[in-house]
Order: structure tokens, then C-alpha cells, then sequence
């Protein structure tokens, strides 16, 4: 993948490990944080949250932002929304952690641990917003949602420089990593239009189907769907992209 930027989206402090797997895998790579993480005070509805006999965490953010309140060591079980978010539970200590194979909300829902929850409380572990989809499915099946809030996301100016150097690449040798809609359109709205037109042609490489519609939304044709959020799984979906493109052009 020599010749190629990936371009990170994720918030600010957290493009190591994309910045490494694309360094690994040949490519360069361009950190734009269009958001900001910011620490909530959740502790009541914390503790509310993690004693419930099902417990979900949203990402590997609010599993670090959680851990920073309450101690995790003594959570018996918590499902996760993705791989990520599972490995940083175990990283936190909760010996028992479920995930779905298939790593996004609808997965989660179809995780046997969450289909008889009727008249019982689930916890969730979560930022404001997002996620919609998993509390209005537990409400509509007769849980008793407990929601504990403990981090933000709040826009970030992209530098200038940063979104010049975006407009000086390749765009045909340019992939944008989308983990979060969210995240997609607080770029999208910062960028000149010049580019935006530009971006339309470039690669996306997304960590979800629900995040491909996201992407056709703001005009994206070229899109990789990855296994996960994860970087080495976002950088294996550029490297088969890049084959496949390869061996048609062989053709």
C-alpha cells in the first residue's frame, strides 16, 4: 500500500494505533480530530449502571472513562459493541465479555444474553447521543434501561494545515477510516467545498454497513466495508480493496 494516506478521523489523542497498522502495512497516514473527548461525572448513575445484571458498553472510550470512576474488576459480565470495546474490558479486568461477531449495534441486539430482557434493568455505558438504535430495541422488548453518560464528545477545529495537506494528496490513493457518523460529519462540515467534491472520489473505508450509508450520504461512491472498527481490521479492508482494484486492472 506504498503510495497511500489513511486518513483518521478519530478524536484527538487517539490515532496511534491506526497511525501504526497503516505505518505496518506501507501507507501514510493524516490525523484530522474533528472531535474531543471530555470526562462526565456519572458516578451515581454508574454504580446504577454496573449492577445490573447485564451490562453494555458502547465503545472502548466509555470503558475507559468508566474505569477512571469505578472500579471494573468486579463486573462478572459485559457485552461490547465491537472487538475494541471488548479487548479494553478485558484490559480492565471483567473476566466474561461478550461480543457479536458481527460488530455494530444490530450484532449486539442479537446476542442471546439480550433477547429475554423483559421487566429486567440493562445497564448502558455510553456518551450522550449515539447509539439510538440499541435503546429504543431494548425499551421496545421491556427493559429498564440504565443509562450512565460518562464521556462527551465535543467538536474540534481541524488546523489549516492539516486540511491543506489533506488537499494536496492523491485522492486517488486517499482512504478516509470512518469508525463514527458522527465523527464523518463534523469533518465533512469543516472542509472547503472544493475538497468535499474532491473527497467524493477518494476511498472510504468504513467499519460498518450503517456507516456506508453515512458515507453515500455525503456523496461517497468508493466505499470498503471492514470487519470491525479496529485498525488492523480497517487497514486489511484498504489492502484487499487494493488488491481487488489491482487485479482488475490486470484483467
Amino acid at each position: 500500500m506504498r503510495g497511500w494516506t489513511l486518513v483518521s478521523l478519530r478524536p484527538a489523542g487517539a490515532h496511534a494505533g491506526l497511525r501504526n497498522a497503516a505505518r505496518r502495512a506501507g501507507a501514510e497516514s493524516l490525523a484530522l480530530s474533528p472531535l474531543r473527548l471530555v470526562a462526565l461525572d456519572a458516578r451515581p448513575a454508574l454504580q446504577a449502571a454496573l449492577a445490573c445484571a447485564a451490562v453494555i458498553f458502547s465503545s472502548p472510550a466509555a470503558v475507559r472513562f468508566a474505569a477512571r470512576q469505578h472500579p471494573l474488576q468486579d463486573l462478572a459480565r459485559a457485552l461490547a459493541v465491537g472487538a475494541g470495546t471488548a479487548a479494553a474490558l478485558r484490559r480492565a479486568g471483567v473476566t466474561e465479555v461478550l461480543a457479536p461477531s458481527r460488530m455494530d449495534s444490530e450484532g449486539l441486539l442479537a446476542l442471546p444474553a439480550l433477547a429475554g430482557v423483559a421487566g429486567h434493568a440493562v445497564g448502558l455505558v455510553t456518551a450522550p447521543g449515539g447509539r439510538g438504535l440499541i435503546a429504543a430495541t431494548l425499551a421496545a422488548r421491556g427493559a429498564r434501561l440504565v443509562r450512565a453518560e460518562v464521556y462527551r464528545r465535543e467538536p474540534a477545529a481541524i488546523p489549516a494545515a492539516r486540511i491543506d495537506r489533506l488537499a494536496r494528496a492523491d485522492i486517488a490513493r486517499t482512504a478516509l477510516a470512518i469508525s463514527s457518523g458522527e465523527a464523518l460529519d463534523a469533518a465533512w462540515t469543516q472542509l472547503p467545498d472544493p475538497l468535499r467534491v474532491r473527497l467524493r472520489q477518494a476511498l472510504f473505508v468504513v467499519a460498518s454497513a450503517r456507516l456506508a450509508d453515512a458515507t453515500r450520504n455525503v456523496g461517497g461512491r468508493h466505499i470498503a466495508v471492514a470487519g470491525s472498527a479496529r485498525p488492523r481490521a480497517l487497514v486489511d479492508a484498504l489492502g484487499a480493496w487494493v488488491l481487488d482494484a489491482r487485479s482488475d486492472a490486470i484483467r
